[in-house]
């Protein structure tokens, strides 16, 4: 059976991490994406620490299942040749500031002329209107920006930041949601459109119900321990004999099923923890209870007999561990392929599992490795053609 997304091409001039981000989660769906990479290649493959044949392990997260193509946008002939492209193309996906592909005449207006069905997805900090839209924007930043940090962190403490660039994977899935959605529009109406991806959007709209909660409230949320929940108790992290758990036993069910497995059954009956609302507001009184009881358990103790009662609940691995975990490996969330250069490479892999059409897998490619495989197969350029372009640096 062909993969989900075949037939559909995608011309990938992201750069950094939430556009390759997104056009990767498509091509592993089976989207042909072709990575045009300026001459010398993405700056990403040079990110240390670490390297695998010359590439960064940041750019091979990140750019698997594409071809690669390196194409010099700012002359003339490779902007031609990118037009060529796009007439046989289904998307043009960027993430440059807002003006940059004016600039260079490859702006959705210009494009729809060539390819009235070509779907032009722009992923930047801002967005391409606002007061800000020319400032450069980055995940961090747009942390802070949005809200974000102002409630990361312990009370008391300066503002902190998400362990995860958070804002620039969920913009890349923003986008992965627009291009698809517009591929589906595309069949009832013949056309494309231009689709418009912000870093701050994605974070506001990550604030749910934390902004949802001041929308209706009026009251400024601000920080709840990093091991809490702001509004449920318990449910956050505790130290057991050895090593941190998180518990989840904030809802009415839980808490009375909890009781009973901490050995404290007539805490259920408790009037300052008899609901949700009075655990909210007697919450020390409630951890000051629990969290010595916890303590005099093992991690794995507690695992045991918490999975056995049906309680929420999970240890706080370290990397190395999550990704070593017997379920992680089941779900065959770590992927092993060969590198374009030679030897195994391992990778996080796709998350979604489809009955038919699941994501498959190949490796990144290696700067332009395919470059002369598109002009010839798909553009039908000439040796001659292809060897001006070479000489002329084009290419």
């Amino acid at each position: 059976m062909e993969s989900a997304l075949s037939g559909i091409r995608i011309l990938d001039l992201t750069q950094t991490l939430a556009g390759p981000y997104g056009a990767m989660l498509m091509g592993d769906l089976g989207a042909e994406i072709i990575k045009i990479e300026p001459p010398g290649g993405c700056q990403t493959r040079k990110i240390p620490p670490y390297f695998l044949h010359g590439d960064s392990a940041y750019f091979l997260s990140l750019n698997r299942s594409k071809k690669g193509m390196v194409l010099d946008l700012k002359q003339e002939a490779g902007r031609n040749i990118f037009c060529d492209l796009v007439k046989v193309s289904d998307v043009v996906f960027d993430n440059f500031r807002p003006g940059v592909m004016e600039r260079l005449q490859l702006d959705y207006e210009t494009l729809s002329k060539l390819n009235p069905r070509i779907i032009s997805c722009s992923l930047s900090g801002y967005g391409n209107t606002g007061p800000y839209r020319n400032r450069p924007g980055y995940d961090y930043i747009m942390q802070g920006v949005g809200g974000m940090m102002s409630i990361t962190g312990e009370p008391g403490s300066p503002p902190a930041k998400s362990g995860l660039s958070v804002i620039d994977h969920g913009a890349g899935m923003f986008s992965v949601i627009g291009i698809l959605s517009a591929i589906v529009a595309r069949e009832k109406t013949g056309r494309g459109q231009f689709i418009d991806i912000s870093l701050l959007d994605t974070q506001i709209s990550f604030l749910s119900y934390v902004g949802a909660n001041y929308l209706i409230g009026g009251q400024v949320p601000g920080k709840v321990p990093m091991s809490g929940h702001p509004s449920q108790t318990p449910m956050q992290i505790f130290m057991a004999k050895d090593e941190y758990i998180y518990i989840l036993a904030g809802t009415d069910k839980f808490w009375d099923i909890f009781t009973g497995v901490i050995g404290r059954p007539e805490l259920a009956d408790d009037p300052r923890f008899e609901n949700m609302a009075a655990r909210y507001q007697h919450k020390q009184e409630l951890l000051d209870i629990v969290s010595p009881i916890i303590s005099q358990k093992t991690m794995a103790e507690w695992m045991e007999l918490l999975v056995e009662a049906g309680i929420p609940c999970g240890p706080i691995n370290t990397v190395d561990r999550a990704l070593e975990d017997p379920q992680v490996l089941a779900r065959e969330m770590v992927v092993e392929m060969e590198h374009a250069k030679g030897g195994k490479m391992k990778v996080p892999a796709n998350p979604l599992k489809m009955s038919d059409t699941s994501p498959s897998y190949n490796p990144p490619p290696n700067i332009g490795q395919h470059t002369e495989e598109i002009l010839r197969g798909i553009l039908d350029y000439s040796e001659e053609q292809i060897e001006v372009m070479r000489t002329d640096g084009v290419i």
